[in-house]
This record gives structure tokens, C-alpha cells and sequence, in this order.
């Protein structure tokens, strides 16, 4: 089969497209999928640099990827709850980036998604429902969403708004415009930042989630009042969090859990109620390209990757 295989960490360089890979075989409770897109995200080049190994232990040869939309293909032993020809959405155990992986946690993708909104929503979706549990936000509240314009903020924002939570979301200028059509309130980056976020809520924040880093956790712990509040603060992006005595958050919950959110999150999705924006669809043998955009920080959406 097709796939993309690294052999080492390092930077793109070391992705290497093959098209003589073996087929994995599904074990006992296990499915193969046909993949249809692949989502591609910042975790895939940073497990590539080998920065992520106490998430994402690697074992070499490795083929990069969780998230995927596809087809059933074959089933292992004792699967009884899907069928081959199913359409389905959800994480590989066996990675994303190849024309057939071994499904881990899944959900039935509705008729009225395409393939690469479908492949968009399960690392997204799943993050930023994640954290929104993790700070026990609720209607009526506050919260201020650092990097709002990104895929795993974008959902964070629609997901809290439609929830009765008002969101402060920063991001670039030319982002602002898109914020406030998902419902949430624009604020810049840069110098001046906490003020910004007091002059958008003014009876203050009551939770902050950071989805980008970038050294704002001390503003943060600010906005939120000190020491006391940290609780209240989750970061998916800040590699100094432990620092600050912050949550970090890179692992996913309890599969049960995941199934039925990315279930309910893709029934909203083929309703137009939940939304991931697409950057660009590329050919599988272009992952490498794929993921020094993503790396570069410009990209405005989501990339997805077509076996």
C-alpha cells in the first residue's frame, strides 16, 4: 500500500513516501479502514521531532498521523458493532498518513459530511471538548481563549458559545472578522494584552484555555486574579506549563466518552451547526509539504491529506 514511513526524527526531510508497505492486518476487537483523508496536525511533526514521546511513544518504522475519515475495509475477531463498508471517522492505532490503517476509536460518519470535513473534526473536536471539561466552564461564564482562529480554537469557540459561555478569543487582525462570525469577542496578540481582555470583559474572565502558547500563561494567572485561580487554566500548547503550575493537556479521555462526543460533534457538523475551516487538500506523497506549513504557523485552517 501507500504510505508515508520516517525512520529517525528530525524535520521533513525524513518522511519518505512508499508505495510497497504492507497492509496491517486487524487483531481480535480490531477494524481495517480504507482511508478517504487524512487530517494532518501539529503533533504529527512535533512526535516527527521526537518531542512528544512521553504522549506519543514512537516505535520505528513509523507512519505519522491519528485522525482519519474511511471506509471499513476488514474486521478482526469478535467485532460485532461495525461492518465492512461502514463510513467512519475517528484515531488510527497504526497512523493516518497510508491508504489503510487499523481504527482505534471511531464514529459513524453522517451521509451529508465529506470526507475532509470528516477527517478535520476527531483531533479538534475531541481537544477542545477535552478542555472545556477540564475548566468546568458553564453558562454564563467567561472564558478567554488565547489562539481562537486555530482548528482546535475555532471548535473550542463554537463549541463554548453554543454552551451560553462568551468567549474573548485573541488572534491575528486578519482573523478577527472570522472570530466574530463563530460568535466570539476579537482581541490582538501582543504587548498589551491583558488590558485588551479587561476592556473586552470587564467584569473579568473566569477561565482560560491556551491553545497557543507563545508565553501567555503569566498573563493568564494575571487575568485570572493569581496564584489561587490556576485550577482554571489549561494549556494544549505551552511546553512550560509544569513551570507555572499549569494543567497540560495531551492525552485523550476515556474512549466511551470520545465515541459518543465525536458522534454528536459529527451529526453537528453534516447539520452546518459545527464547522472546521479547510486550508488545503494535498496528495498523500505531499506530506512532507503538508507539514512544514502546518509547522510554519501561517496556515489558516486545516490541511487534509488524500491517499
Amino acid at each position: 500500500m501507500e504510505a508515508i514511513v520516517y525512520e529517525e526524527f528530525g524535520g521533513p526531510e525524513v518522511l519518505r513516501h512508499e508505495t510497497g508497505v504492507a497492509e496491517p492486518e486487524p487483531g481480535p476487537g480490531e477494524v481495517r479502514v480504507k482511508v478517504a483523508a487524512v487530517g494532518v496536525n501539529p503533533v504529527d511533526w512535533k512526535r516527527r521531532y521526537g518531542w512528544v514521546e512521553a504522549f506519543y511513544p514512537t516505535t520505528f518504522p513509523a507512519v505519522p498521523g491519528l485522525e482519519f475519515a474511511g471506509t471499513v475495509d476488514a474486521l478482526g475477531e469478535g467485532v460485532t458493532d461495525l461492518a465492512v463498508g461502514d463510513e467512519v471517522l475517528g484515531w488510527t492505532k497504526t497512523g493516518a498518513y497510508a491508504e489503510y490503517a487499523i481504527a482505534g476509536t471511531v464514529a459513524p460518519k453522517p451521509a451529508g459530511l465529506s470526507w475532509e470535513a470528516a477527517a478535520s473534526l476527531p483531533v479538534a473536536g475531541e481537544t477542545a471538548q477535552r478542555v472545556l471539561d477540564l475548566l468546568r466552564v458553564r453558562e454564563g461564564e467567561t472564558l478567554f481563549l488565547h489562539g481562537a482562529a486555530g482548528v482546535v480554537g475555532s471548535v473550542a469557540v463554537q463549541l463554548a458559545v453554543a454552551a451560553g459561555i462568551t468567549v474573548i478569543g485573541s488572534a491575528s487582525e486578519s482573523n478577527h472578522a472570522y472570530l466574530r462570525e463563530l460568535g466570539a469577542i476579537p482581541v490582538a496578540y501582543g504587548d498589551g494584552l491583558a488590558d485588551r481582555v479587561r476592556a473586552a470583559a470587564p467584569e473579568g474572565v473566569d477561565a482560560v484555555f491556551d491553545a497557543a502558547g507563545h508565553g501567555v500563561l503569566p498573563v493568564a494567572i494575571e487575568l485570572l486574579g493569581g496564584e489561587a485561580a490556576k485550577e482554571r487554566i489549561v494549556t494544549i500548547a505551552a511546553t512550560d506549563a509544569e513551570e507555572h503550575g499549569i494543567v497540560f493537556s495531551g492525552v485523550t479521555g476515556d474512549p466511551d466518552d470520545v465515541r459518543r462526543g465525536l458522534t454528536a460533534q459529527a451529526r453537528l457538523a453534516a447539520e452546518g451547526a459545527l464547522t472546521v475551516r479547510l486550508a488545503e487538500t494535498l496528495p498523500l506523497k505531499e506530506a512532507a509539504r503538508a507539514q512544514e506549513s502546518s509547522e510554519s504557523g501561517h496556515v489558516r485552517g486545516k490541511i487534509v491529506l488524500i491517499p
